[in-house]
């Protein structure tokens, strides 16, 4: 298992590094890495990760997409279903490990919020709905960068949901 581990914790990586550099979109990326990595696929939480690249809608105030993707993806495996909704203990194990993929990041980048991240990495921060700024995020090293956070991020989240039991198909 070791040898099958290692290949789909560097797909996952390498997965969410392409990615990011070939479509962007953080939250999509890393959902998208953590799932083909794991050969499993679901098209509503992929497509549900879609408006919070940037720290939410590409504002840079929110929490890292990256980390928000990789979070869906962990609730999505270990969450709280519908026929459990009124059962408050039910969730505990996907906010254990959400918490964990936090903390791990927090320690990596020091903070979950977008912009505190882009100025501690890149010494600033860009504004993606200003036309310029979106232009010289794109002709800086931003895309490197943030493809790295994602690869790092899905790697750090399909390592967490292998070591809960999940076994990839």
């Amino acid at each position: 298992m070791e040898i099958n581990r290692n290949t789909i914790l560097s797909k996952a990586y390498e997965l969410g590094n392409k990615y990011e550099k070939t479509c962007t979109g953080c939250a999509q990326t890393t959902v998208a890495a953590i799932f083909e990595a794991l050969n499993i696929w679901n098209e509503d939480v992929f497509k549900a990760a879609s408006g919070l690249a940037d720290g939410l809608g590409l504002t840079g105030d929110g929490s890292c997409g990256a980390l928000v993707g990789a979070s869906m993806v962990i609730s999505y495996l270990f969450g709280r279903g519908k026929e459990d909704f009124s059962d408050m203990y039910k969730p505990l194990k996907s906010y254990g490990l959400v918490k964990q993929l936090h903390d791990e990041y927090i320690e990596k980048y020091a903070s979950c919020r977008c912009f505190d991240v882009q100025n501690s990495l890149m010494g600033r921060t860009y504004n993606l709905w200003n036309e310029d700024e979106k232009e010289e995020a794109f002709n800086s090293r931003m895309v490197h960068y943030c493809s790295d956070i994602v690869g790092k991020v899905a790697q750090m989240a399909t390592r967490i949901i292998l070591d809960n039991g999940f076994i990839p198909k």
